[in-house]
Order: C-alpha cells, then sequence, then structure tokens
C-alpha cells in the first residue's frame, strides 16, 4: 500500500469546531414537525377521505392495483381523529399499531433537547431496524394476497 502524503495524514487535518447553536434554535425543527403533524391531522379529519375526489389516488395502487402499506392511512387518521378505533384497524392495522411509537420517539426527540435524556434514535439495535422492514414486506405483501382481506383497506 503507498504511504498517503504528509499533508493528507489525518493530524495535520486542522479541525474547525462547529459554531455552537443558539439553544432556542434547537427547538425550532421539533416544533415545526409537531405544528406540521398536528395540521395534516387536522386537515385530514376536517376533509373525509371516505368521500372520493377529496384526496389522490395512492401512485402505487392506480399502477399496480395492489395496496402498499400504506394505503388506508388517510382513512385510518380521519377514523382516529373521529374516535373510531374499530374503522381504523379495518383501514390500516399497521398505521394503528406505529402511531404510539412516533408519538413516543417524538416524545424523546423533545426530552433530549430538554436534556432529560441521551436516548437517540441511533441507539436502537439493528436487528430491531431489520425486523421493522420485515413485519413491514410482511404486512405488505399479506394484505395483497387472496384469504387476508382483513388486511386490505377496502
Amino acid at each position: 500500500m503507498p504511504a498517503r502524503p504528509e499533508h493528507l495524514l489525518d493530524e495535520h487535518v486542522e479541525r474547525v469546531p462547529a459554531p455552537p447553536r443558539a439553544p432556542g434554535r434547537a427547538w425550532l425543527p421539533f416544533l415545526a414537525t409537531g405544528l406540521l403533524g398536528l395540521g395534516a391531522v387536522a386537515v385530514v379529519a376536517a376533509v373525509d377521505p371516505h368521500e372520493p375526489g377529496h384526496y389522490p389516488t395512492c401512485p402505487f395502487l392506480a399502477v399496480t392495483d395492489l395496496y402498499c402499506p400504506g394505503c388506508g392511512s388517510l382513512r385510518t387518521l380521519n377514523s382516529m381523529a373521529h374516535g373510531d378505533l374499530l374503522g381504523a384497524l379495518s383501514r390500516n392495522p399497521l398505521l394503528l399499531l406505529a402511531i404510539p411509537f412516533v408519538v413516543l420517539a417524538y416524545v424523546q426527540w423533545g426530552r433530549r433537547l430538554a436534556g432529560l435524556t441521551t436516548w437517540s434514535p441511533t441507539s436502537i439495535p439493528a436487528r430491531w431496524i431489520w425486523g421493522l422492514l420485515v413485519g413491514v414486506l410482511a404486512f405488505w405483501v399479506l394484505r395483497n394476497l387472496p384469504g387476508w382481506d382483513f388486511l386490505s383497506p377496502a
């Protein structure tokens, strides 16, 4: 292996520290994400996706005539916003199961910004990430198989 030139060695690279962030600025993405999420839920609660023509068709469904893992999500959110958990479960059970984890991750983000925890998404074991991927793919396949109609959003 050829030797690296002297000017490329790590000990000769000058490290410039990142400028310190103002404490309030760290909260901007957190607050913007929360407001956008609440706004999206409010729109879906107000504009009923059960009525045709209010939202575009899923592009994957339109092209393949198969349901993707997200099909039925708008109707699930609408049903949840109106307190209909059984209706939400019948449209997209995966989303219904995922919502508590999304809320927990958002709360943990806020706790980390407040200095109450050091937890971060990078501390999730890789096997859990792979398990989640396998679970979503299995849900995607099963909801399109005959006999598994209870997983379809129709």
